[in-house]
């Protein structure tokens, strides 16, 4: 199966750059007036109105190759083996058991330790005047 997608995966590229070339190649509507009236596109290798047919025909021929190739590739990269699972299936995960016994956000910082609590049985010492 692996073989077959990396085929059409070449052929598909293969089509892709060909038709981008050709299109790059063809000239616009405007080119074949001139061409027409004896302009110097006329002497062209397939003659004044042979090329636009034939490139034209080669791009629409690639272009339905190209589609096609597209097509088997989505449908076969939507197939599934029955065997596969999910993609964490294998993950595990480490959970604590209990949670810390001091569970404030200071202390969940890593690196920060956290300041004894004030003893609170000893009033504050009442500045001299």
């Amino acid at each position: 199966m692996s073989m077959l997608l990396t085929l059409i995966l070449v052929v598909q590229m293969l089509s892709a750059l060909a038709m981008i070339g050709l299109i790059l190649i063809q000239h616009g509507k405007g080119a074949d007036m001139g061409a027409a009236f004896g302009s110097s596109g006329s002497g062209s290798l397939f003659g004044a109105t042979g090329g636009a047919n034939f490139m034209s025909r080669t791009t629409a021929v690639l272009a339905v190759v190209f589609f096609v190739c597209t097509l088997s590739l989505a449908y076969f990269g939507n197939l599934t083996p029955a065997s596969s699972g999910s993609v964490l299936e294998g993950v595990s995960v480490n959970t604590p058991a209990t949670a810390p016994a001091d569970a404030s956000p200071a202390a969940q910082i890593p690196g920060n330790t956290p300041t004894p609590a004030a003893d609170r049985s000893v009033p504050p010492a009442i500045p001299a005047k």
